[in-house]
């Protein structure tokens, strides 16, 4: 479940600075609260903070919410994000804004409760890079924990997961691997796995999750299964590699296929003059040509990797007091 932390000697909470990214999405009815929760929570233990709260396409009045928050507390900021870009890239936009030591990403609907972050934090003080929550009984409809195990079986494959260790959004992040997420160059931002990519330890600690005061979730099965083909089109050539082989295997059919209707146009006359060669033709060009697409996609796709642009969103208005 665990690799080993960077320090061995705990470290004191009040020596580093915190920010805390949320991304907002249709939450006017609740981010009010949440916001105000958070500060509660930070100024209460004396932490030194900041809160990014990252507006993605809300079509309610989130945006007027979170801006009327930004202007009257200093410790806050308020990004409006051009249009929806999805919770990845709000929170990577939360991330190059954030300056504390460590960075906190957390949802905008009190599921995740802000006194959980001072438990995130507690585990942090012992020297892990990444310490995710895991939730004692996760409050959400039963597609999205099919959904969840799903993400769980990609994560394990494609970001070496370790065995036994759980991972969420609700997560604490050392500066340190911040600044590799920030650098890294992806069209496909995915946090989760980015921060198992760039951290040398990581652990979990047990935190609550409440039930959704306002609203629905967001997250259909259908945008669920959007992010698993996300995650592995854009950090795994798993895909390719599997077309690459279905397409040598239906080539080496072809030819066996080929070889059986030469060998029966030989020595068994053929209903049809000319239809062995057409089919041999046929099986053995279009295995081919299904073996080389493949391979062209798996250069194509380490190219398109290589010439991403790091700028997946578009700030269109920043708020500060």
């Amino acid at each position: 479940m665990q690799t080993r932390p960077i320090n061995r000697e705990e470290m004191d909470r009040h020596a580093f600075t915190y920010s805390i990214v949320v991304p907002v999405f249709n939450s006017a009815g609740v981010v009010g609260q949440t916001v105000d929760r958070i500060v509660e929570v930070f100024e209460e233990e004396s932490l030194s903070y900041q809160l990014i709260l990252v507006n993605d396409g809300s079509r309610d009045d989130s945006w007027d919410v979170i801006a009327g928050r930004a202007r009257a507390n200093p410790k806050v900021v308020a990004l409006n994000l051009l249009q929806n870009y999805g919770q990845h890239h709000a929170n990577l936009a939360g991330l190059r804004e954030a300056t504390g030591d460590f960075v906190i990403t957390m949802d905008d609907d009190m599921q995740n409760p802000p006194d959980q972050a001072i438990v995130l934090i507690d585990e942090a003080m012992n020297g892990w890079d990444v310490v995710f929550g895991k939730f004692d009984r996760k409050q959400a409809a039963g597609y999205r924990r099919v959904g969840t195990k799903l993400i769980a079986m990609v994560n394990r494959r494609i970001f070496a997961q370790p065995p036994g260790l759980a991972v969420s959004n609700f997560r604490i992040l050392r500066r340190a691997v911040v600044d590799r997420i920030c650098a890294s160059r992806t069209a496909h931002p995915y946090l989760t796995g980015q921060a198992l990519m760039y951290s040398s330890s990581r652990t979990h600690v047990a935190v609550r999750h409440e039930p959704r005061a306002v609203g629905k979730s967001s997250y259909s099965m259908a945008r669920i299964l959007r992010l698993v083909f996300t995650i592995m089109f854009s950090y795994s050539s798993f895909p390719l590699r599997a077309a690459a082989l279905f397409g040598f295997v239906v080539a080496m059919v072809s030819f066996v296929l080929g070889l059986v209707y030469l060998l029966r146009g030989l020595f068994v006359s053929a209903p049809v003059e000319g239809w062995t060669t057409i089919v041999v033709l046929l099986a053995m060009f279009n295995g081919v040509t299904i073996a080389l697409l493949s391979i062209l996609g798996e250069y194509v796709v380490r190219t398109l990797n290589a010439v991403s642009a790091q700028d997946t969103y578009h700030v269109l208005e920043r708020v500060a007091a």
